[in-house]
């Protein structure tokens, strides 16, 4: 048996040391914050956008067709030379090396590229919201506010924007905030299709952002309520906004505040749906005498969006009722429960003056 070192193991020590290092890095959110967010991510994720809006398709979704054809003749070649009998014991723990190596290179690109901002500092905080708890009578008095704002815009026209037409909309309300808050400073915008938005559906997923490429890429089959905000949330992805939730709040807030009437009926919408889940879960009597409430054109969106959901993913309908349901067992009641879905609560504390008035 050879007692060299493995040609292989000089190169998986250096990434494994690589990775650890990164993987520190992250437990520091004020470094990850000045260093990366606010250092090195504005110039590498403006590099990989303006790239990526040179070519009219999801440029992202292409790498990953290549980078997963990659994986499967790999695996080809693999399973060739294993049943004609080419790879000897020795060669073993260098193939090993080499895809333990693979998997480290990929997660030092996703860290570098976009990872990291999963440590950066809470955006709420950054936006001075605060995350003070409210009661049920305050939530419903929230329900009532979104209820209020969203019947006021019910004869908005419904647009069907094309790509471009969302970017273009959703990067002048970009730079309406911008001119509030640097924070919300977008350049070089790279907003795609989905390649497959059959698959994407059927997934359940309405929109995702490429670490590779650096593009916000939506699902254009979404219902046209959901299509403004999702794109507004998938560009909050590319400002270095990792979490879902935060994503959601910085989606809101742009949307919300857009000059284009129907992207802050989108906007409202969507995270009404979250506030709406919220008063069931706490009270199903109040969610009853609100529903009621709202208008005939949110109720048919509402339906509209129920139906398109069933209709591609009744699997993950299932999944999810389940959850629900055992959620409800676990906390021993069907309502009154303790749940505090971050969005709500940052929706209350934005908007806790007006419901004050």
């Amino acid at each position: 048996m050879n007692t060299a070192y493995p040609p292989k193991l000089k190169q998986f020590t250096l990434l494994f040391i690589l990775s650890a290092m990164v993987y520190a890095i992250g437990f520091n959110s004020k470094w990850v914050e000045y260093v990366y967010t606010q250092g090195l991510y504005p110039v590498t994720s403006v590099v990989q956008r303006f790239i990526s809006s040179l070519v009219p398709f999801a440029l992202g979704d292409f790498l990953y067709l290549l980078l997963i054809l990659y994986v499967i003749r790999s695996l080809y070649l693999f399973y060739k030379k294993l049943v004609q009998k080419q790879i000897k014991r020795s060669d073993l723990l260098n193939i090993t090396l080499q895809v333990l190596s693979f998997f480290l290179i990929l997660y030092l690109v996703f860290k570098l590229l976009w990872g990291l901002n999963y440590s950066r500092r809470p955006i709420a905080m950054q936006l001075g919201i605060s995350n003070e708890k409210y009661t049920t009578p305050q939530l419903v008095s929230l329900g009532e506010y979104f209820i209020g704002r969203l019947n006021s815009l019910q004869y908005v026209k419904k647009q069907a924007y094309t790509i471009s037409q969302l970017q273009e909309r959703a990067k002048l309300a970009y730079d309406g905030m911008q001119q509030k808050n640097t924070f919300f400073t977008y350049k070089k915008p790279a907003v795609k299709s989905v390649l497959n938005s059959w698959v994407i559906t059927k997934i359940g997923i309405e929109g995702y952002y490429s670490p590779l490429s650096g593009e916000a890429n939506v699902n254009m089959r979404l219902p046209l309520t959901s299509l403004p905000f999702v794109t507004c949330h998938e560009i909050a992805h590319q400002l270095g906004v990792a979490r879902e939730d935060e994503a959601n709040l910085v989606g809101y807030l742009v949307a919300g505040n857009s000059n284009d009437p129907y992207f802050q009926y989108s906007a409202l919408y969507e995270v009404f749906k979250n506030i709406l889940f919220e008063i069931r879960l706490k009270s199903q009597d109040d969610y009853d005498r609100l529903y009621s409430t709202i208008n005939a054109v949110t109720i048919n969106d509402l339906k509209a969006d129920r139906d398109f959901w069933r209709k591609y993913n009744s699997n993950m309908f299932a999944y999810m009722d389940v959850a629900f349901d055992r959620f409800l067992k676990l906390n021993n009641q069907s309502k009154g429960t303790d749940s505090y879905q971050d969005i709500v609560l940052w929706l209350y504390n934005i908007h806790k003056k007006e419901l004050n008035k």
